[in-house]
């Protein structure tokens, strides 16, 4: 068995640069996408690897690269959709550097960060009314917020929140937003969502934000469907797989105290 780790390790280890490299291509350049279309992207990338003789695996993934499984079976749990292509979003809502701005018609990955951040005090904006009193509370105070059913233009109040404009005053993070300065929780996370099918964002603000398509397709709902499935008719091996998932992070822990 670890003769076995030993040549894995080895292998992952050889292949890191190209599989990294493939996946931060995605999550910076690939995220407005469908699912066929980043597949087809990211095997033009790996093929380019090979020809300038970086090495790669076959099939680099960001699941494989980046995914944590306890953290992915989780969010499945949450009400994230089980297809790849959207636990390949919600890992790039956690990597990426800037906040997600989430094209989500069919309302999935609301209803995640809904139950998600549900035990973190959740606010649920919209762009009307007295939001950005709302706003300023959740961001002093290190509750999360999902600003929900924005159009294809944002408030631009917000341009110092999205580029993350945090300055030091009297030793404590602030942000100004508007005419007030505010202290800055750390603990602050931010989620936007859209509801339009077929957005089309400027290009200032598409580099403010981390453009995610959520949006459903044919191979993601035959993968979801797939998993209701066998949820429903084959109840033990659903929960074979989550004793497997569960144990495969224990050991994973266990190993690295023993290292």
């Amino acid at each position: 068995k670890w003769g076995i780790f030993v040549e894995e390790l080895d292998a992952a280890y050889v292949n890191l640069t190209g599989d990294v490299l493939v996946s931060a291509g995605l999550m910076a350049y690939l995220g407005p996408f469908t699912s066929t279309f980043r597949q087809r992207q990211m095997g033009e990338w790996i093929a380019t690897c090979k020809k300038l003789n970086i090495p790669s695996s076959e099939k680099p993934t960001l699941i494989n690269t980046l995914g944590d499984a306890v953290k992915i079976r989780q969010w499945n749990i949450e009400s994230l959709p089980t297809d790849d292509f959207s636990v390949e979003n919600a890992i790039t809502i956690f990597a990426a550097r800037r906040w997600p701005l989430m094209i989500d018609p069919q309302g999935q990955a609301n209803k995640w960060i809904r139950q998600m951040e549900a035990p973190n005090k959740l606010n649920v904006l919209k762009m009307s009314g007295e939001y950005m009193r709302n706003m300023e509370t959740a961001i002093q105070y290190g509750f999360p917020v999902l600003l929900e059913d924005v159009g294809e233009v944002l408030d631009a109040t917000l341009e110092p929140l999205l580029l993350k404009q945090i300055f030091k005053q009297g030793g404590m993070d602030c942000i100004r937003l508007g005419d007030a300065t505010i202290e800055y929780s750390e603990m602050f996370r931010f989620y936007i969502c859209t509801k339009l099918r077929n957005p089309h964002y400027v290009p200032e603000i598409s580099v403010k934000v981390a453009l995610l398509n959520f949006m459903i397709t044919p191979q993601g709902l035959q993968d979801q469907l797939l998993g209701v499935v066998v949820a429903r008719e084959r109840a033990d091996l659903e929960e074979k797989k989550n004793e497997l998932v569960l144990e495969g992070a224990e050991n994973k822990r266990k190993l690295k105290e023993i290292e």
